[in-house]
């Protein structure tokens, strides 16, 4: 079968490999000089810096992509772990340096609290990993057609429930620690999906397992590799990745099937089937004229967005910084309730600095630093007016980037605000996608596929499973399988 991928993100391309690996003949259209989509990079002055995801965990999924064309991905990229994972810096000037491995981190608790909270840890893990296995074979790595899909597999539902999936992830994870400030390390993750961990069911403690548990890691040359090196191990598998090409419409059929795309200045490519990697409800409303996206899609709840600054600075950063640094404000909850409910920004605003160089020199000229800082705000649903207060609002962000400690002379800078993600096409500016309550989850979450238009499938963060790296390369094998039992059926008609 012909089958046309529509953006060449990390989505796009584990569903080329995964549809390569099938026999399908695999054309990748890309809109951009260069692969990777939301994880993307600026080269410049000597800088290469990484303006997508900054955390990459479970990188088996990654390494299973490779897989399905045939390659080790060491043969591409080397990825290795970060250790600390993550400097945690509170507001009443304690550290807690989030450590690779459980007995690292065990006494790294006992030294940071005290026994009690030391043994609660590895409690906490052994519930994150029965968690992990009940979710990840029946809820995420699968294709959804009903909500009956959600009742199949009934004994690991129950086991969800008897593990308490189905609680508030706040007071699970309070359940094992008292001590508040580690109440915050471990259920922050919350905010990958959109929500509050007040408001987040315990389920998606399953984020905080792929890296508090399975650890987290940096691919060599940046984030950005990731997608270089599976563009480059699925070209070399026979599929071909063609830049600077804007699709611009997805042609049908009288009834609705998929016959190819169209690019722009009008010329036409047939295919039999497409996988659309483009934010789901931006493409329906852009490629697929006619056609109303899914009611979730439509009027669903979006996760928050964020300010990203990322810069090229002359300096070096303060001998205690580590890889990933999470600075907190004073109020946790208060600052959920401004974010996501409120819709203005948080009061005393939490902050992740990244500094990729600190562990890759090759990132930054000699005497100089790759800096990212991602603050949370609103979304275009909020109550900010981005056309006016962006500036005073980067100001601010550079000055208390400056106060912690960091070098802030620039030399390159991106500054990116809800309005820039949505001029690049994510929805509601937001580049996390529709928030993971529970009816925008699993068979709830806008499908990968429309019955009204045979032959397209959907990857990315905006359909199943979710949002995240992990995720996302999930999201393209099973929009691979989708394809394959498309393929399947349309020939047996034709038989």
């Amino acid at each position: 079968m012909k089958v046309i991928v529509v953006g060449a993100g990390l989505g796009g391309l584990s569903a080329a490999a995964h549809l390569r690996r099938s026999g399908h003949e695999v054309t990748v259209l890309e809109r951009e000089a260069i692969p990777g989509g939301r994880a993307g990079m600026i080269a410049e002055a000597g800088f290469r810096l990484d303006n997508g995801p900054t955390v990459l965990t479970m990188p088996n999924l990654l390494a299973d992509a490779f897989a399905a064309v045939g390659a080790d991905m060491a043969d591409f990229l080397t990825v290795k772990p970060v250790d600390p994972m993550y400097r945690a810096c509170y507001a009443d000037g304690s550290t807690l340096h989030v450590r690779h491995g459980r007995e690292a981190m065990t006494e790294e608790i006992r030294a940071f609290a005290d026994d009690r909270e030391a043994e609660a840890f590895g409690r906490f893990c052994d519930w994150l990993e029965q968690l992990y296995r009940v979710e990840m074979a029946h809820f995420i790595d699968a294709n959804f057609d009903s909500v009956l899909d959600l009742v199949k597999p009934w004994r690991a539902g129950l086991r969800l429930v008897k593990l308490g999936g189905f609680g508030k992830l706040g007071k699970k994870v309070a359940s094992f620690f008292d001590d508040e400030r580690l109440q915050r390390i471990f259920s922050f993750q919350s905010m990958y999906a959109g929500l509050a961990p007040y408001e987040a069911l315990a389920l998606y403690a399953v984020i905080t397992y792929m890296d508090s548990v399975e650890g987290v890691f940096v691919p060599e040359g940046g984030m950005h590799a990731m997608a270089t090196g599976l563009a480059d191990a699925v070209t070399k598998a026979g599929v071909s990745i063609t830049y600077g090409t804007d699709v611009t419409r997805i042609m049908r059929t009288g009834d609705g099937t998929v016959s190819g795309v169209e690019i722009a200045g009008g010329d036409r490519i047939a295919a039999d089937a497409v996988v659309c990697n483009a934010d789901l409800p931006v493409a329906y409303r852009t490629l697929l004229g006619g056609v109303d996206a899914p009611r979730a899609a439509r009027r669903g709840k979006y996760s928050p967005s964020c300010v990203l600054w990322v810069a090229g600075v002359r300096g070096t950063p303060p001998p205690e910084a580590a890889h990933h640094n999470i600075h907190f404000g004073h109020d946790w909850d208060g600052s959920f309730k401004a974010l996501i409910h409120d819709g203005v920004r948080m009061p005393d605003p939490s902050i992740l600095v990244t500094l990729h160089s600190l562990d890759d020199p090759s990132l930054a000229p000699e005497g100089c630093s790759s800096i990212y800082v991602l603050e949370p705000t609103p979304n275009l649903d909020g109550r900010v007016d981005w056309g006016r207060e962006r500036e005073r609002i980067t100001a601010e962000l550079r000055a208390r980037v400056a106060g912690l400690g960091y070098p802030t002379d620039v030399v390159v800078e991106r500054i990116y605000d809800p309005l820039d993600w949505e001029a690049m096409g994510m929805e509601r500016g937001t580049p996390f996608a529709l928030a993971h309550t529970f009816l925008q989850t699993g068979p709830f979450r806008p499908s990968n596929v429309d019955k009204r238009v045979p032959g397209l499938v959907f990857t990315g963060s905006s359909t199943l499973p979710g949002v995240g790296v992990p995720m996302v390369l999930v999201s393209g094998k099973l929009a691979a399988e989708r394809v394959d039992r498309y393929a399947r059926e349309t020939a047996i008609v034709k038989w």
